[in-house]
């Protein structure tokens, strides 16, 4: 398919959220030579913003967009070779995620099982380093390709260019909006082990019976887990957990801990503390809230979700009174995942 401009796009389709909105340019790419073309159109390259749009499950649109959205739905998924550890996979950055979990763990290449039914596309993962039960992509990473758009260039980033952490990378800080990426390299364990010890991963393993799991009894604990909590946007509008888990110091754990006993946190390795946010969510009453068209989910306090009919801003209002109100009694800092256009 030879690229394709189109003009005032409907975005609502196109975010998990389902909010409304039209980007005056539009274009898809399907291909790396593609992409390179487009970085040097006119619609693209002269534009007053620019948003390269993945899966669309990370997005909160506060209305129409009047720069030049490019979506790079590129296909492909080959094994490119190993390293003493891991065998590397090479997957086209429009390829679904949840899928690519699914067809490694059908082609006997386990380690991303934790990650199972996340949405959106391999393009995004790392953007955001995203992770679940215990694991992060970080550590099934082997390197990412992405053009420049300043240049056309194709570079490769390793895993120590991309600056991981939680759930950010370099991508959302120094090259921010200056690459697009077009392929992920994964690093998939030659000697695989369990990665089990998250509390409800743990929970539904035990429950099934199961001692020494495989690969395919975590996915499928992974998957029955996030289906029971989260809403399918397909039915709800959502993108998913709304907010990182806030990390505060040991200090600030220790007067938490003691003001609020109850308080769910998880030692880090640096010696501070990352709170479960849905908690503090929670304990501020959200749960199940609702305000006009947008509301907090009844079964999970992180996740925002969008009921039709409704506007970015009014779920950005909902997420400002919510941080608010954590802020106030707790006296911590919410930060939300979604990117805002």
């Amino acid at each position: 398919m030879p690229l394709a401009l189109e003009t005032d796009r409907d975005l609502q389709p196109l975010n998990s959220f389902g909010l409304p909105g039209h980007a005056a340019h539009f274009i898809t790419c399907d291909s790396v030579a593609a992409v390179q073309e487009a970085v040097r159109l006119p619609e693209f390259a002269q534009a007053s913003r620019r948003l390269v749009l993945g899966g669309g499950s990370n997005l909160v649109i506060t209305g129409d967009f009047p720069g030049c959205v490019l979506a790079p739905r590129i296909a492909g998924f080959a094994r490119t070779g190993e390293t003493t550890d891991a065998w590397l996979v090479e997957v086209g950055a429009g390829e679904l995620w949840h899928a690519t979990v699914a067809r490694l763990l059908d082609e006997q290449l386990p380690g991303l099982e934790n990650l199972a039914l996340i949405p959106g596309s391999v393009g995004a993962a790392p953007i955001q380093n995203i992770g679940a039960y215990g694991l992060e992509l970080t550590s099934r990473f082997d390197s990412l390709q992405a053009v420049e758009i300043s240049t056309g260039a194709l570079r490769r980033f390793s895993r120590a260019d991309c600056a991981f952490a939680y759930r950010d990378s370099v991508f959302k800080r120094e090259a921010a909006g200056r690459f697009v990426i077009v392929s992920v390299t994964l690093a998939l364990p030659k000697r695989w082990a369990p990665v089990d010890a998250y509390a409800d991963l743990a929970r539904g393993l035990a429950q099934r019976g199961v001692s020494q799991p495989s690969a395919r009894d975590i996915f499928e604990v992974v998957v029955a887990t996030r289906r029971a909590k989260l809403p399918d946007p397909a039915v709800l509008g959502n993108a998913g957990s709304f907010f990182k888990n806030p990390v505060v110091s040991a200090a600030a754990w220790l007067r938490l801990s003691a003001e609020h006993p109850e308080i769910v946190g998880y030692p880090q390795a640096d010696g501070s503390v990352k709170l479960a946010a849905a908690w503090l969510i929670d304990r501020c009453g959200f749960k199940g809230q609702r305000r006009g068209a947008v509301g907090v989910h009844e079964r999970q306090a992180l996740v925002l979700v969008h009921h039709g009919g409704g506007r970015g801003s009014e779920l950005l209002a909902l997420a400002q009174e919510i941080s608010g109100t954590v802020q106030r009694r707790f006296g911590v800092q919410l930060e939300p995942e979604p990117v805002v256009v």
